[in-house]
């Protein structure tokens, strides 16, 4: 199940390497929702923006998974 809302300190997993990562900052640009996102563990790389979408009640990251939905952390 997705959550019901993105919000920062959530942890995502990338789904084409399992890399993790932490939410950052939410913000709409224009008619469109957007999360930056920060690998854990590499600070100093540069932030990653991920497109919000809607999954039935809930919201997702295209390409990625909630880590908090699976228990992996």
């Amino acid at each position: 199940m997705a959550p019901s809302k993105i919000q920062v300190g959530q942890v995502w997993k990338k789904d084409a390497t399992g890399e993790t990562f932490l939410v950052t900052k939410v913000y709409t640009e224009a008619l469109a929702t957007f999360a930056l996102l920060r690998k854990t563990g590499a600070e100093n790389e540069a932030p990653v923006r991920a497109h919000v979408g809607r999954k039935g009640t809930g919201h997702t990251l295209e390409g990625y998974s909630y880590t908090q939905e699976a228990d992996e952390f």
